[in-house]
């Protein structure tokens, strides 16, 4: 089972950066645990996983009401939404804010990932753990891994064919391929078991079948094949779209670090390659939190409710050290990060 991601929350981790990035850290640290913001709010999680479940049953029931129409498939914009606060729900239990005992968070993994999403909990959560380890590293942050889309000059220079022609326009195909998301994440998942010791393969992959068979089942039950098979690419695609528009604006076009430079320790690291997002109530909802991108990597054990109170704590602290810290509107942390993929395929543009 991977580390959680939360251990560094506890200082340890910006200790191995050496004496200044310790005592960088450390004054902040003291100053959020003494205001009990790294305690965790059960009361608060169990309404949430309730309400999300009570608006899941509600969605499966109206679509079972409306029965074999095309009108059902305005019922696949509600379930998008709701597939997102399930993949928050996972997130959050990945990294021990729900909970501190390990086999109640993975169990809680495994139902909102596994169950209800289809996605796999110990692949998305190793993966997620080396992401906060090193984000925006080149070399070690799988986030930022050349793939379908790069985000240095360094990944760009070799592409040919297909890849270069996809990074050379990659931030005009930016949103419409988090289309796939949804869907990319399953096949990463099931491709995943074969990594997996037997025991933990078997549940994940008994769980993974269970939720394809159950979503299957309801859609083919309730709608012709044809009204099925729209339903399932249209639900995919938003539910695809929702992740790619809550995780875009938090790391992409933010600072990435020198593999060859200075080693920053646990502050400046995810200080100065993230990204925080203004708003009020509606954008913690709908973005699950990782608005507060800052906080959430500084103390990723820190309860999602909680990060708004610790927002004012980190930012004074960064003044204070003379760190930058990021925040901007909505809009303009996607034209930011859409500028970023631009400027990486620009070479790859010029005749």
């Amino acid at each position: 089972m991977p580390q959680p991601a939360a251990a560094v929350a506890d200082g340890s981790e910006a200790r191995t950066g050496g004496p200044s990035a310790g005592s960088e850290f450390a004054p902040l640290l003291r100053t959020v645990q003494a205001r009990g913001l790294l305690e965790r709010r059960h009361a608060w999680y169990a309404r949430v996983v309730v309400g999300n479940a009570l608006a899941l049953a509600g969605v499966v029931t109206g679509l079972v009401l409306v029965g074999d129409s095309w009108w059902a498939l305005l019922l696949a914009v509600p379930l998008a939404v709701l597939f997102a606060r399930t993949a928050f729900i996972g997130h959050d239990a990945g990294h021990a804010q729900i909970t501190g005992d390990k086999d109640t968070g993975r169990l809680i993994g495994l139902v909102h990932g596994n169950l209800l999403l289809g996605l796999s909990y110990a692949w998305w959560n190793a993966k997620h753990n080396r992401h906060h380890a090193n984000p925006n590293h080149v070399d070690k942050d799988p986030d930022v891994a050349a793939d379908v889309l790069v985000f240095s000059g360094d990944q760009a220079g070799g592409r040919q064919g297909l890849r270069r022609w996809l990074t050379r326009n990659q931030a005009w195909l930016f949103f419409p391929l988090t289309l796939l998301e949804g869907v990319a994440l399953k096949v990463h998942g099931f491709r995943d078991l074969r990594r997996q010791p037997p025991r933990e393969a078997l549940v994940e992959g008994t769980l993974l079948v269970a939720h394809v068979a159950a979503y299957t089942g309801l859609l083919l039950t309730v709608l012709s094949p044809g009204k099925a098979l729209a339903f399932a690419a249209f639900h995919q695609a938003l539910f695809g779209l929702h992740l790619g528009l809550a995780f875009a604006p938090n790391h992409k076009g933010m600072e990435m670090p020198d593999p060859d430079g200075e080693r920053w320790g646990h502050l400046r690291r995810q200080v100065l390659t993230s990204r925080n997002i203004r708003g009020g109530a509606v954008t913690d909802w709908l973005l699950g939190g990782l608005n507060y991108q800052i906080e959430h990597h500084l103390f990723p054990s820190m309860p999602r409710p909680h990060l708004r109170l610790a927002q004012p704590l980190v930012r004074a602290h960064c003044r204070d050290v003379g760190i930058p810290y990021t925040e901007t509107g909505l809009l303009d942390s996607y034209r930011q990060a859409l500028r970023h993929l631009h400027e990486v395929g620009a070479d790859l543009r010029t005749p």
